[in-house]
């Protein structure tokens, strides 16, 4: 298998077009940073970042878990378990995923690469926390909340109340949505010992704990005009309650007893949500 067949099968194996659940709050912790928009060169560094960051991780992940994937009826047909690519391959690739994000980190500010071994740790040593405990989801969550932190980082080179806020909206954002992403897993994990909510609290604590992780989201965003200086205008608010309806539609469509339509809550409307609410801020922060 040559390498170009390598990286196709890499590149399909770890969901290369969901790095739009990251990029648009990378972008809009950068927008915010200037109240617009900066130069293309800084933009460039933090779309090499970004896609750095998350192929690193995801790729890491499918390493750490590709037993367990093995082992898993919904994954047992990935990649790697499926000997479609080869081990030392995928640790290649996270390499260069890796020195792709400090290369870029290096680039932009002072800051910026003496965070990138932080930002390398969450990313990667998030894999192993369902060994040992139930709320992985909020490391989850805490490799994404990076993106608009990291955007602000590198156009201004300082950290401020603002990205902090966004950072911790995401954070809520993303542990919810992996709450209910885990539902599809949660007979497999208790059989194989491993932590989650769902394994702690099961389904309908799941759904709860979920709810309560977006409506706290939501709060933050609604908050997060009040603490940016130059304020934000009526088309982040429409913005928001865009956001709003499609967390609603997620929960609606995830029922107790019903995880059918599972897949299109978890990427679908996500997927949508980010990039919503980053159109909506960019509108906000040009008109």
């Amino acid at each position: 298998m040559n390498a170009l067949t390598n990286l196709r099968v890499v590149l399909e194996m770890i969901k290369f077009e969901h790095t739009i659940f990251a990029l648009p709050f990378a972008l809009m912790g950068m927008m915010l940073a200037t109240a617009g928009w900066p130069n293309w060169r800084t933009v460039g560094w933090i779309v090499v970042a970004m896609v750095g960051a998350r192929s690193a991780a995801m790729s890491f992940n499918r390493l750490a878990d590709h037993q367990l994937d093995a082992r898993n009826p919904r994954t047992r047909d990935r990649a790697l378990p499926a000997g479609q690519v080869s081990g030392r391959f995928v640790a290649l690739f996270v390499a260069a995923g890796c020195a792709l994000l400090v290369l870029a980190a290096w680039r932009l500010n002072p800051l910026a690469f003496k965070l990138s071994p932080v930002a390398l740790l969450i990313l990667l040593g998030y894999s192993y926390t369902k060994r040992f405990t139930s709320f992985s989801h909020f490391f989850l969550g805490l490799a994404l909340a990076g993106a608009p932190l990291g955007g602000w980082i590198a156009v201004r080179g300082d950290i401020a109340p603002t990205p902090l806020m966004l950072a911790a909206a995401v954070l809520l954002w993303v542990a919810g949505f992996d709450v209910l992403y885990a539902l599809q897993d949660l007979e497999f994990d208790r059989q194989e010992g491993l932590l989650s909510i769902p394994v702690r609290w099961g389904e309908k604590g799941a759904l709860v704990i979920s709810a309560l992780l977006h409506l706290g989201m939501m709060m933050l965003l609604a908050w997060l005009p009040v603490i940016y200086p130059p304020g934000l205008g009526t088309a982040y608010w429409v913005g928001l309650a865009g956001c709003a309806a499609l967390l609603i539609y997620q929960h609606w469509i995830v029922r107790p007893g019903d995880l059918t339509r599972l897949n299109a809550a978890f990427f679908q409307s996500n997927g949508i949500l980010a990039v919503w609410l980053f159109a909506a801020t960019a509108v906000a922060l040009f008109t």
